[in-house]
């Protein structure tokens, strides 16, 4: 099978999380940004970050992986295993992409 590009969105479980979040929710976005650096280092996740939408922020991630893998790999961050995080997945056509010129 064929890697695809798909868009995944993160939805947190408030629109305030940003400014209220936890202790024990900080410590599952800790391992969250683990989980996600992991699949960036190997090419797999290809952006990723939060969102900060003035109607509720968000994370996203532009992953590069074949259609079966790509769920398998929300379902196993420790945010959605949590159940701190909802998401949705979205095919994509990724038309062109470059590196940070900082």
């Amino acid at each position: 099978m064929a890697a695809e590009h798909f868009f995944v969105r993160l939805i947190p479980p408030r629109p305030t999380f940003v400014q209220d979040i936890t202790e024990s929710e900080q410590a599952l976005m800790g391992q969250h940004a683990d989980y996600m650096r992991r699949f960036f280092d190997v090419g797999k996740v290809l952006a990723y970050g939060p969102v900060l939408d003035p109607d509720g922020p968000f994370g996203f991630a532009v992953v590069e992986m074949e259609a079966e893998e790509v769920r398998r790999f929300i379902e196993e961050d420790p945010s959605v295993r949590g159940r701190l995080m909802r998401y949705t997945i979205s095919p994509m056509r990724l038309a062109g992409a470059q590196a940070s010129r900082r």
